[in-house]
């Protein structure tokens, strides 16, 4: 065929072996047929039809937008998957159970039989496992990443651990631990106990992980209800750059792993260690999170991310006033 542009017969030819092919939906061994062509021939005038830009392919969906929500954010911070799921307008209840039921998915998506999953505490794994259908049984076993809050016990890590273990049919490795000590000679003493010691040593061999990720402003945020400090504290520490909290970790808005002394009294692997896990699955939902996420993205200390429409848009957004 020709490089150089048709004649009026032969673009007539491709308009209609075009039309055939995807209007019609006919195959190109029939096209060929019908024309007394060769199906070679019906091939090229095909190709030539689409590098001529006479070819334009829509694709009409509600979920197209979802789709290109993934894709932004999935191009933007290296991520292997990205799963936007629908935000139900006034209910932040019914949305972040929409988020738990895709994380749902995407954990059965990622696991085999042998898996080690560690995982974090939080609300968003509470209601992930509480939308776990699960039709087989598993043979897994489930770790703690961090030590455990007091008076947290419904999102607590061992609680956590315990419950999808269940849902799983696998075994749970609990930790007896606290999340936060009280000085960093305390957190070292803690993590020398050959229990705690073997149980971050299991984590860090997992082949999935499934994190939260916490909010450092705000009335409920996470991470002052497990490590309660004043208001002028808070403040502070958010005018030095901290913006979110991930494995108990307080991080930059650049997502570095904030200097500050609360984090060298934490019982809980490093982001950096849960990064080199394979498959990494974080949850976050609702506008207190945006900042967090965006902050924990920057890190890199994970490769997949499940959140809904609204928190994605508004993730984009910030993204764009920060460059």
């Amino acid at each position: 065929m020709s490089s150089l542009t048709p004649n009026p017969e032969q673009m007539r030819l491709i308009v209609r072996v075009l039309s055939m092919h995807y209007e019609d939906e006919r195959a190109q061994s029939d096209i060929a047929k019908a024309l007394e062509l060769s199906t070679a021939k019906v091939n090229r005038l095909i190709k030539q039809g689409r590098e001529l830009g006479m070819v334009q392919i829509t694709i009409k969906s509600p979920l197209m937008r979802f789709f290109d929500l993934e894709r932004e954010i999935a191009d933007r911070w290296s991520l292997k998957r990205c799963l936007v799921v629908p935000s139900v307008t006034g209910s932040e209840t019914s949305t972040l159970t929409e988020v738990g039921k895709g994380a749902a998915n995407l954990l059965l998506d990622a696991i085999r039989d042998g898996d080690k999953i560690a995982v974090s505490g939080g609300k968003t794994l509470s209601v992930m496992i509480e939308n776990l259908s699960v039709s087989a049984h598993y043979d897994v076993e489930v770790v703690p990443m961090t030590g455990g809050v007091q008076g947290q016990h419904y999102t607590d890590v061992n609680h956590i651990t315990t419950q999808l273990a269940d849902k799983l049919s696998g075994r749970a490795r609990l930790i007896h631990a606290p999340l936060h000590a009280d000085s960093e000679g305390e957190r070292d003493l803690v993590m020398s106990v050959k229990s705690v010691r073997e149980v971050m040593s299991e984590a860090r061999s997992a082949n999935v992980a499934v994190v939260g990720i916490g909010a450092v402003v705000g009335a409920d945020s996470t991470y002052y209800m497990a490590h309660p400090v004043s208001e002028v504290e808070r403040a502070r520490l958010y005018k030095t750059g901290v913006r979110s909290e991930f494995l108990g970790h307080l991080i930059q808005e650049d997502g570095s792993v904030s200097g500050n002394t609360y984090n060298s009294r934490l019982v809980a692997l490093l982001p950096q260690e849960l990064a080199r896990i394979p498959v990494t699955i974080a949850i976050a939902s609702g506008a207190e999170k945006v900042e967090p996420i965006a902050a924990a993205l920057n890190g890199g200390y994970f490769n997949s991310l499940v959140t809904d429409e609204h928190t994605a848009t508004a993730l984009l957004k910030e993204e764009v006033l920060n460059a």
